[in-house]
């Protein structure tokens, strides 16, 4: 199995040190006790060395379309709050997306939402594979693992959306797509509106089960109860957001259980 990184980070900020080699896939709280397993595959905008800057600026380097912000901060004090292991990529999705099939035409987007990557228009089959063997292969063989040691323990896919997508906004704060048996994701929809009553929750929102964009939830969650957690991005970049919604989410999955 390629290389994983179990060192703990408190802070919630970053995942790696700048002057440390930085592992295709880090494994927080590997020996957590909880009865979940987290998953972040969108938690890092790092490309690395290889690729430059795959053509864009600085901005568009720390938009939606390069990571899901906030999402390993929320899934990061989760597993803090529950005791229980977080996987994490530390690659940009726009050099290969952890949450598609190998085989999927935007494992390696040319386009991310309206803006065109440069790095990747002329990517050539070697390099695909390449980039699957470097990146995408280690965070799948890492999850599996750390899955097979817990039979028992329910899968949680965290993302987070942006609001606004092509020019239509998106007004569910938070979203859920349910696994193969929808059971324990109906019981944490439940959950949240039960602690947040007016809670505008969407059901297989912001995108729909099974239009090939829950690859993670599909691959590993066939077998255990397992979901896919969608908090839209400008509830959790700030500390106090980070921490209501860890707090919200961490009470429903206990209840979800």
């Amino acid at each position: 199995m390629a290389s994983v990184s179990s060192n703990r980070d408190k802070s919630g900020a970053a995942m790696h040190k700048a002057d440390e080699p930085v592992a295709p896939v880090r494994v927080f709280n590997a020996k957590g006790r909880g009865p979940f397993v987290l998953a972040v595959d969108h938690a890092s905008n790092r490309i690395p060395e290889p690729y430059g800057t795959l053509g864009l600026t600085p901005i568009q380097r720390l938009m939606h379309i390069a990571w899901d912000p906030g999402a390993f901060d929320v899934a990061l004090r989760l597993s803090d709050m529950l005791d229980v292991p977080l996987v994490a990529s530390t690659v940009s999705r726009l050099v290969v997306d952890c949450n598609r099939a190998p085989d999927a035409a935007d494992l390696v987007p040319r386009l991310a939402e309206r803006t065109e990557i440069p790095g990747n228009l002329k990517v050539t089959d070697a390099d695909r594979i390449d980039r699957i063997a470097r990146y995408h292969s280690p965070f799948h063989a890492a999850l599996a693992l750390v899955l097979a040691e817990r039979p028992e323990a329910a899968l949680i896919a965290v993302h987070s959306f942006t609001p606004v997508f092509k020019g239509k906004p998106r007004p569910w704060p938070v979203g859920i797509l349910p696994g193969a048996d929808p059971a324990f994701s109906e019981r944490l929809a439940m959950a949240l509106r039960a602690g947040v009553p007016d809670l505008n929750l969407g059901w297989n929102e912001p995108y729909r089960s099974g239009l090939g964009v829950t690859y993670t939830l599909d691959h590993h969650g066939r077998d255990r109860r397992a979901t896919m957690l969608e908090i839209r991005h400008d509830e959790i970049l700030s500390l106090p957001g980070i921490a209501l919604w860890s707090g919200r989410l961490g009470a429903a999955l206990h209840a979800a259980l």
